[in-house]
């Protein structure tokens, strides 16, 4: 799989996403109409090692990642527990090689919100990720919600 054809599949399959980019990333956002005025993150995909995310080691050649902002319960069920927040430029504690290749690991930074990844996953891999894109999808749709509601009133 290519990112252009993740962001392709995301675009013509989860009514109400936009393409962003976003501190150097390209975002998928749950904003229908542009209601909101950045909407929800669905998922990123992160080319190159930042400021404070290099746990993947992103600067190897043709290398990208896939995070996907998920349940904190369905997080759970993958990894056993959330971690606690790591120091800024740090990563969460939790026993993983963040640098490997088409598996669903834990997000680096952000595994403490729920958030997981997938560095250069394969066809097969990607549709395995399939559900928890759906799940990623239906979770912003609902913060999207709340926030719309909270906008307005």
């Amino acid at each position: 799989m290519t990112p252009d054809k993740i962001l392709k599949y995301c675009l013509e399959n989860l009514d109400g996403s936009v393409l962003m980019n976003s501190w150097g990333e390209s975002a998928i956002f749950y904003n229908p109409n542009n209601q909101l005025k950045r909407g929800v993150y669905i998922l990123t995909i992160k080319e190159k090692d930042g400021d404070n995310d290099r746990s993947s080691n992103l600067n190897r050649e043709n290398l990208y990642r896939l995070n996907l902002g998920i349940r904190k319960t369905t997080f759970i069920e993958m990894f056993g527990f959330i971690p606690k927040r790591p120091a800024k430029g740090g990563i969460v504690d939790m026993d993983y090689d963040f640098t490997a290749t088409n598996q669903m690991l834990p997000h680096p930074v952000y595994g403490w919100m729920g958030w997981v990844c997938c560095l250069n996953p394969s066809q097969k891999t990607f549709e395995e990720l399939k559900p928890l894109i759906e799940e990623a999808y239906t979770y912003a749709k609902e913060k999207h919600k709340k926030r719309k509601n909270c906008a307005t009133n």
